[in-house]
């Protein structure tokens, strides 16, 4: 099997942690992890609480273009982590493979997800990755048109206004200027 990224060199096994095989690029140290065994790791491993304490988010280098399944060739689909951070774990849905680019295990256990990483690969997640990214545009915006100081008057506003009964009732007051 040909690394994914590189496209050359053969993947060789390694373990990304005690019990977790992978197989491994020696040239980019990625690493393709089979998620069936991923899972098995999972359940039977317990998360190291000193070990994903570290609040160092070190940004590993993530492969921007579209990478293809070592196995059957097929395209991998991108999952983003977080919405504060750009790295993408590439999936294959056919074959159940993850690649990792070198770090992105490290970046996992840094932000806690190394024991519950399918769950980044839900449509939930990505969904609500995608509705944080919208918020936060907006807020930019707004703060952009009408400066940081007003811009959190608003927000405090809104705040206040989601806990009232009579929301529409204010809404409508407000709308008809």
């Amino acid at each position: 099997m040909k690394c994914p990224r590189c496209k050359t060199p053969d993947l060789l096994p390694t373990m990304i942690e005690e019990y977790l095989a992978a197989m491994a690029c020696g040239q980019c140290h990625g690493s393709l992890v089979s998620l069936l065994y991923y899972r098995h790791w999972a359940e039977t491993q317990k998360p190291d609480a000193a070990a994903s304490a570290s609040t160092d988010l070190s940004r590993p280098r993530d492969t921007t273009s579209a990478l293809m399944c070592p196995k059957c060739a097929r395209v991998m689909t991108k999952y983003k982590l977080v919405g504060a951070i750009d790295n993408r774990i590439d999936v294959c849905a056919t074959c159940d493979e993850a690649w990792l680019d070198d770090g992105e295990w490290e970046l996992l256990e840094q932000l806690q997800l190394s024991h519950t990483m399918p769950a980044i690969f839900t449509d939930q997640w990505q969904r609500r990755l995608r509705n944080e990214k919208t918020e936060e545009t907006r807020r930019s915006i707004l703060k952009a048109a009408i400066g940081e100081t007003a811009a959190a008057k608003v927000e405090e506003f809104r705040v206040w206004l989601n806990i009232q009964t009579s929301k529409s009732s204010i809404l409508t007051y407000l709308y008809r200027d």
